[in-house]
């Protein structure tokens, strides 16, 4: 029987928009809608968005790249790499998913490149 897992979804957040808010937006929106689709076949999804941005604006950054932003957003992620089973890599050119990629593989997590591969407990 397969058991339920944590999966952190890596995909692009600022790559390929030029900091264009509303590309950035349908980046986090094409990772949620994944996140869903995992949720739905009985796993915890996360995303280091989700943990980063939040503290982000908290210890008061300026703007996406400034030095609070850059010890923070993908730290988090990297971080939250130890607590997860598995990876899944979604979207387009990303060094950031790319290095969650890396790093998952290192810490030995199973890693997915297509939902199709995650296990559906639901059925």
């Amino acid at each position: 029987m397969e058991k339920q897992q944590m999966i952190l979804i890596a995909g692009p957040y600022r790559s390929g928009t030029n900091d264009d808010p509303v590309l950035i937006e349908k980046n986090v929106h094409l990772m949620n809608e994944m996140a869903l689709e995992v949720y739905r076949k009985g796993h915890l999804p996360v995303l280091g968005e989700w943990f980063a941005l939040p503290l982000i604006a908290i210890a008061g950054s300026q703007q996406m790249g400034d030095e609070i932003f850059n010890q923070i957003f993908h730290p988090v992620a990297v971080d939250l790499i130890s607590f997860c089973t598995a990876v899944l890599r979604v979207g387009g050119a990303s060094k950031g998913a790319d290095e969650m990629i890396k790093t998952g593989q290192e810490k030995g997590k199973t890693i997915y490149y297509n939902l199709n591969e995650i296990p559906n407990l639901n059925n």
